[in-house]
């Protein structure tokens, strides 16, 4: 699995960055919440990191499309360009919440990880858009990609308020490693990974940044 995401340069964002747009998060997750999930055990998340890394990866000639001027970046006018060529109907106040919120190091540019996490996002909040992009990015089973992410989020998030807690945290990993004495140790390792504000709540975004490094997708990655 990959490393953590850099959590001292990132501290300063976690509680300002898009609060408007986290509420909107955390009400279409507590919305998903209330469907369910089929996902039984952390495991069965880790069992579907291989093929969810295969999908994410797809989303590399989309990304590349899109960074125009080919600086392994896409800034928030090539994102506008982006969605305008799709037809995707999203709201601009709500294009540049999303990438304020997705460039998490302030470049002014999202790195591919950023984008992966961004294309989820619209997912979740906008899914009639994020279906119709799907379709004219000729991204099949991307759908099915960012509905078993929502689906981990929604196992890991026990209580329904659209965030995981520590505690939550280490209840999944203990449903998994019942009796293991490390069952603890690897719950706070999972959490620390993605609490990068370290406030004691993961949010969906949070989860979404820490899930691409699990499966070996980060920043450098736009340099391959």
């Amino acid at each position: 699995m990959g490393g953590t995401i850099g959590k001292s340069e990132l501290q300063r964002r976690g509680s300002t960055s898009g609060s408007k747009l986290e509420g909107k998060m955390v009400e279409a997750m507590q919305k998903r919440a209330k469907e369910g999930t089929n996902l039984k055990s952390f495991n069965s998340i880790i069992l579907k990191f291989p093929k969810i890394d295969e999908s994410l990866r797809n989303c590399k000639s989309i990304f590349e499309q899109f960074d125009e001027d080919k600086n392994g970046e896409i800034d928030q006018g090539e994102l506008k360009r982006c969605f305008h060529r799709l037809e995707i109907s999203i709201p601009e106040e709500e294009i540049k919440d999303l990438f304020e919120a997705c460039d998490l190091h302030e470049h002014m540019g999202m790195k591919f990880n950023e984008f992966i996490v961004l294309l989820c996002l619209v997912y979740l909040l906008n899914e009639p858009a994020a279906k119709e992009a799907k379709a004219k990015m000729g991204l099949g089973n991307l759908e099915a990609t960012f509905e078993t992410l929502v689906n981990a989020f929604v196992f890991l998030d026990k209580n329904k308020d659209g965030y995981v807690s520590k505690e939550e945290m280490i209840q999944a990993i203990n449903e998994t490693t019942s009796g293991e004495r490390s069952s603890g140790r690897i719950a706070m390792k999972r959490f620390e990974e993605m609490d990068w504000d370290k406030n004691g709540m993961v949010s969906f975004k949070e989860f979404l940044f820490a899930f691409t490094q699990w499966v070996g997708i980060d920043e450098g990655d736009d340099e391959e």
